[in-house]
């Protein structure tokens, strides 16, 4: 009797039956791996999370102290003494302090500095880097670029009371100075004095001969000449360049110096030779300070020649400039004494007084001019006067000027 346990399977049917076996096999290790990726994913997604906090929170610890930087900078920049700006690359103000705002007035966030300046900024006064405010204050300027052309920080720093205080020691040592020229110039004119007065003494007797009246006469008028120079310079001097200026010809002007220079060598063997360049114009100046200042060079060329030789003075055009120029044949200056010649009471001549060439120098500074002298030992020396021929925006006639500063010696 045939048994259905024993019957044969198809073959067919147990090849679906393992293969569904596989299938079942391959899905539970597809599962297993699918869950591990899972979990592992689970745990990179917990990590950068963490990473992520972490970065957050550093970033905002940051921002944090950045903020706080900002927050002390802007403090700092408002608790300066001075005042702060800030231009970006094309000169337009992106920051500035309250006392930038004080001294320059607001509105300043948005302009070009350029408009500032001519707003808020006068006249450049002796110092180079200082300029006037229009409230009369000064106030000194100092750029620093930050880097890469994106820009530059400008400080401004009042210097009114320095200034002032400068002002004060300057008046201590003018007035100290001032003590040291009476007593130089008491010293000075204490001689040409004493001979002006004997001179005139013998003047008096009725029975001189006509020819020591006449030059008794010219000796007296020689010493009287000489002490009117000394008091001359002694108010130029004291006035600290003070001077009142008008418009006059240029033949005026050199007229009234060769006048001058003909009455200083009249008892002497000089001669001066006068080479004016210059046909017509005119010069805003003090004609009196002028030709005196002149004659002070004249005057220290004929003693440097001991009262015997040529001094040439010529007049010419250099630019926009007048030069005038006194060149003499003497010994030329002492080695050391170049850096002190426009020293006052600095002298090298045991009865000069040393305030010929510093009157020299505070008339010329007052013109806004310049002088230095040119010289070797041995060879002579070249006295060098330049004035600005169109001074008609800086001096006006009838204005008081000051000296604007000190001049070169080379």
């Amino acid at each position: 009797m045939f048994n259905k346990s024993q019957a044969v399977v198809n073959p067919e049917t147990r090849q679906d039956s393992e293969r569904l076996q596989d299938a079942f096999l391959l899905f539970n290790e597809l599962s297993r791996s699918l869950t591990e990726s899972y979990h592992g994913l689970q745990q990179q997604v917990a990590d950068l999370s963490k990473e992520l906090a972490a970065a957050r929170h550093a970033r905002l610890k940051t921002l944090t102290e950045k903020e706080q930087l900002a927050n002390q900078l802007h403090a700092l920049l408002e608790a300066l003494p001075g005042g702060v700006i800030v231009l970006d690359s094309s000169g337009l103000i992106i920051r500035r302090n309250r006392v930038a705002g004080d001294l320059l007035r607001e509105p300043l966030l948005g302009a070009h500095w350029n408009d500032v300046i001519n707003r808020s900024l006068g006249e450049q006064s002796d110092t180079p880097r200082e300029r006037k405010l229009a409230n009369g204050r000064y106030v000194n300027l100092s750029t620093q670029p930050l880097g890469d052309d994106s820009g530059q920080v400008i400080l401004l720093t009042d210097v009114s009371e320095v200034r002032v205080l400068q002002d004060l020691v300057n008046h201590q040592k003018r007035l100290s100075a001032m003590g040291e020229m009476v007593a130089a110039l008491a010293h000075q004119i204490r001689t040409p004095l004493s001979a002006a007065m004997l001179y005139a003494s013998n003047l008096k007797n009725p029975a001189l001969e006509s020819a020591r009246h006449q030059r008794y006469a010219a000796k007296l008028t020689e010493s009287l000449k000489f002490l009117e120079r000394q008091v001359n310079d002694m108010l130029i001097f004291a006035r600290d360049g003070r001077l009142v200026m008008e418009q006059i010809p240029l033949a005026r002007l050199v007229a009234r110096i060769s006048e001058a220079v003909d009455s200083l060598i009249a008892d002497s063997d000089v001669q001066v030779r006068i080479n004016n360049e210059i046909e017509n114009g005119d010069l805003c100046c003090n004609e009196d300070a002028l030709t005196g200042a002149v004659l002070n060079l004249v005057t220290n060329a004929v003693q440097a020649m001991n009262n015997r030789g040529l001094v040439q003075l010529e007049l010419s055009m250099h630019g926009d400039s007048i030069r005038l120029s006194v060149q003499d044949e003497g010994p030329g200056i002492p080695p050391g004494a170049g850096e002190r010649l426009f020293e006052p009471f600095f002298t090298t001549r045991p009865n000069g007084t040393g305030l010929g060439l510093a009157v020299v120098e505070n008339v010329v500074l007052t013109h806004r001019g310049r002088v230095w002298c040119d010289t070797r030992s041995g060879s002579g020396a070249k006295f060098n006067i330049e004035l600005p021929l169109n001074q008609s925006e800086s001096l006006l006639p009838g204005g008081v000027y000051e000296r604007s500063g000190r001049t070169g010696v080379s």
